[in-house]
């Protein structure tokens, strides 16, 4: 079942900035408190990739390739997990997506629609 939607995406020049947000609309916060939630990133022909995780006490965790420019973030208040994007660059354009992830880091339900962030070359 698909728990969360994802907004924010869109069209931006390189070195610029996006915030991306992931609403949980049909949880509770006692369900949605606990999670351990993730942002990923995904590009045609490729699976999945995690860019970013945000523990219920909020220490984070960053890919590689992100880290130093993306920020995740939650408020638990408002069931919702963000993620902020600096210093974007041609090869972060993919369609992003996030979920809860299970201990074995697995993502927990079905996947929503994502939201694309493009930045042209």
């Amino acid at each position: 079942q698909v728990q969360f939607v994802e907004s924010g995406g869109g069209l931006v020049q390189p070195g610029g900035s996006l915030r991306l947000s992931c609403r949980g609309p049909r949880m509770i916060t006692s369900v949605f408190n606990p999670l351990l939630m993730g942002w990923y990133r995904q590009v045609p022909g490729k699976g999945r990739e995690l860019v970013a995780s945000i523990t219920p006490d909020r220490f984070t965790n960053y890919g590689d390739s992100v880290k130093g420019r993306f920020t995740i973030t939650r408020d638990n208040s408002r069931k919702t997990v963000y993620l902020q994007m600096s210093d974007l660059k041609p090869e972060d354009t993919a369609v992003y997506y996030c979920n809860a992830l299970k201990s074995n880091r697995q993502p927990t339900y079905d996947w929503g629609q994502g939201t694309q962030v493009t930045v042209p070359s």
